[in-house]
């Protein structure tokens, strides 16, 4: 059993995924941390199942799990119930940080729920202004309709296992707003939760244009809303 199942959903990331899995695993073999690497690559149209395979073949701490459409709550699911370890961290491809994953390590002993917060006091979000209006907008949004009361709920995180399985199966939503409907899901059941500000520097632009992102942050607020009345 590892120290640290890390989990990374994938799509469409052939131009970075050599290099950013790269880093990381140098990284955290710098650090000395028993780690697992689970790539959860789903739907993608380009050579990232195949860069995964051969990345996995090299280095036996990373495993590759697949699903066939672009469904990142779905792989993100998938990736944790494939994990080995107690401890799972799940960061994004672009967004990982050491710093975050050894705070979270030592916090999970007290905590079951660590997420990296975006907006907490200390954090220093330096994306675009439009993205951090709808990051807030949509927050606002949680706290109002779902009586939410932390300050994010996406982007990196970490969990005790088997405190997050039974949350994990009572989730309805897929997607992008699968991340959410979960954290919100275990602060309703009462998981102990700790915020760690983060720094988050974009390292490439959007995939989804703002004309898209916005009409998509309101569908994904009302799915979460009826999912949660379930």
């Amino acid at each position: 059993m590892p120290e640290v199942s890390i989990i990374i959903p994938i799509y469409n990331e052939e131009k970075l995924l050599e290099s950013s899995v790269s880093e990381l695993t140098e990284a955290l073999e710098k650090e000395k941390i028993d780690y697992e690497l689970i790539l959860s690559e789903n739907g993608s149209t380009d050579q990232t199942r195949e860069i995964a395979s051969a990345l996995a073949e090299d280095n036996k701490r990373i495993k590759v799990i697949t699903t066939d459409e672009p469904n990142y709550g779905r792989a993100l699911k998938k990736g944790i119930l494939a994990a080995g370890g107690e401890r799972i961290v799940c960061f994004e491809l672009d967004y990982w940080d050491i710093r975050f994953l050894k705070e979270a390590l030592s916090l999970l002993s007290t905590y079951d729920v660590i997420v990296g917060s975006k907006r907490a006091p200390g954090a220093r979000d330096e994306r675009p202004f439009i993205r951090r209006a709808i990051t807030a907008g949509f927050n606002l949004f949680l706290r109002i309709l779902l009586g939410f009361k932390g300050s994010d709920t996406h982007g990196i995180k970490a969990f005790n296992k088997s405190k997050i399985l039974p949350i994990v199966s009572l989730c309805q939503t897929e997607k992008d707003i699968f991340a959410s409907e979960l954290i919100i899901r275990a602060e309703r059941a009462g998981l102990p939760k700790k915020e760690i500000p983060t720094v988050v520097v974009e390292k490439r632009g959007s995939r989804v244009g703002v004309l898209r992102r916005v009409p998509s942050a309101i569908r994904n607020i009302f799915r979460l809303f009826f999912a949660l009345r379930r």
